[in-house]
């Protein structure tokens, strides 16, 4: 065979072992079974590209091959979510990026806790109640921490520098602006504790997207993968808070009886720094092992995408019916932001499952469906947040609501469209995907806006 068609098997056969599910006898073995109908083909006088392309299409595709070898070797898969042994390079590597994992988010959570402790004090110490500038640094340390290690994960890539660079400018630059920024100890109003913890983290995920996809950033398939890895990373941080949660229950009722005195130190120092280390664990959990639950966000949004239109299309009934005049208090309308959040990444993550699924009418109206109850909702509470401007004036809570629901009518009433014209045959579904991956960083920068600007123009001090 040709240096051409064997370079093309090796970079077939490199891409064959992506999924763990394949060990390297099997690859071995698959390779020798595409030589063979390869060979064949060229004897009957085809090409070498059309001898590959038949001689894959005929083998199977990988997705396929990895499923066959999963449902034959089902008690592997059990085996390989936990560490294997360090005898070859893919596990050296998966070892080596958790290693880092570890190290990064201890030097994050050992600055989480000095932090920490200077604001609230340590157990049985007293302090001031710190300020709304500090408590945003705080939440910022686990962002940083995960974009750190994305950063050393992709070092070896051509666009090294260039992607340090742009990953850590939102970071710093948020860094900048909340320690020499108007929220020191003089800013009037406790609400700004609230708005800058939620909002600075949110902001400062746009340095995670920045180090996850680095130049590739205006790339629709590559902001896609991001969304998967956010979802992903979400699920794997989740089930570590669970077990990490039901630990600290066990721990505390041992310790309880003997020194009920440790138990606020275990609260605070225990709970605050592993969940400072749980997020870049979760995302090398997520890159070590997504070749075996690579879909398990798609699979989610499969799930609960249908459920969620439901109670999105009931709720807008009912309040339409007899509960949009009430009003809505703060605390709901945090609610029903989530609820829309939650939609939002429903639809996307339910996109993403066609690069390995085939999509069905069903997903797809489950879908405009979902969106158009979101927009009812977010449409009743963005005229109940303009009445209430009107009513009682402009506030920094206000504000920061208004914004997010602004931009989240504009988002769900062009996704509707498109939705509707997909399912109308009239417009392609990528049009949908292209539209919610462009809208990706308003969030980012909404969020930055209120902890950057709000306090200039609401601040007193």
């Amino acid at each position: 065979m040709s240096a051409v068609l064997e370079t093309r098997i090796a970079e077939w056969r490199a891409q064959l072992r992506v999924p763990t599910a394949i060990t390297a006898e099997e690859a071995e073995e698959l390779e020798g079974h595409l030589r063979d109908e390869a060979a064949v083909l060229l004897a009957a006088g085809l090409d070498e590209d059309e001898a590959f392309l038949i001689a894959i299409r005929r083998l199977g595709a990988i997705d396929a091959i990895s499923a066959e070898f999963a449902r034959t070797n089902s008690a592997r898969l059990w085996k390989q979510l936990v560490l294997a042994a360090p005898t070859t390079p893919d596990s050296r590597s998966a070892l080596t990026g958790l290693w880092w994992a570890l190290g990064i988010g201890l030097v994050a959570a050992a600055s989480f806790q000095l932090l920490l402790g200077s604001l609230i004090g340590w157990p049985g110490a007293t302090t001031g109640p710190g300020t709304p500038a500090a408590y945003g640094l705080l939440t910022l340390m686990p962002v940083a921490a995960l974009t750190i290690w994305l950063l050393v994960r992709r070092r070896d890539e051509a666009s090294g520098r260039r992607r340090v660079l742009l990953a850590l400018t939102p970071i710093l630059l948020l860094t900048i602006g909340l320690a020499l920024g108007p929220l020191g100890p003089r800013i009037a109003g406790g609400e700004w504790f609230a708005l800058v913890a939620l909002h600075a983290p949110i902001a400062a995920w746009l340095s995670v997207g920045l180090a996850d996809v680095g130049a590739a950033w205006r790339d629709v398939p590559r902001r896609m993968d991001f969304v998967r890895f956010t979802g992903e990373l979400a699920i794997y941080f989740t089930l570590l808070a669970l077990g990490g949660g039901v630990l600290f229950g066990l721990t505390s009722a041992i310790v309880a009886p003997l020194a009920p005195a440790a138990l606020p130190w275990l609260a605070q120092v225990g709970l605050g720094s592993c969940a400072v280390v749980a997020v870049p664990v979760s995302a090398w959990l997520v890159t070590a092992k997504q070749s075996i639950i690579e879909n398990l966000a798609p699979v989610l949004a499969r799930i609960f995408l249908p459920l969620v239109a439901l109670v999105c299309l009931g709720a807008a009934a009912l309040y339409l019916v007899g509960g949009a005049q009430r009003g809505f208090d703060r605390e709901f309308m945090i609610v029903l932001d989530v609820l829309l959040v939650l939609v939002l990444g429903l639809v996307l993550y339910n996109l993403s499952a066609r690069g390995t699924r085939r999509a069905t009418r069903f997903f797809d109206i489950a879908g405009l469906l979902a969106i158009f109850g979101a927009l009812v909702l977010d449409t009743m509470l963005l005229l109940d947040l303009i009445d209430r401007v009107g009513d009682y004036g402009w506030t920094a809570n206000r504000v920061a609501a208004l914004g997010l629901n602004l931009l989240l009518v504009v988002v769900l009433a062009v996704a509707a469209a498109l939705s509707a014209l997909q399912l109308g045959g009239r417009t392609p579904i990528a049009a949908l995907e292209r539209w919610l991956m462009s809208t990706l960083p308003a969030y980012s920068i909404w969020a930055a806006v209120v902890v950057l600007v709000h306090p200039l123009v609401f601040g007193t001090g």
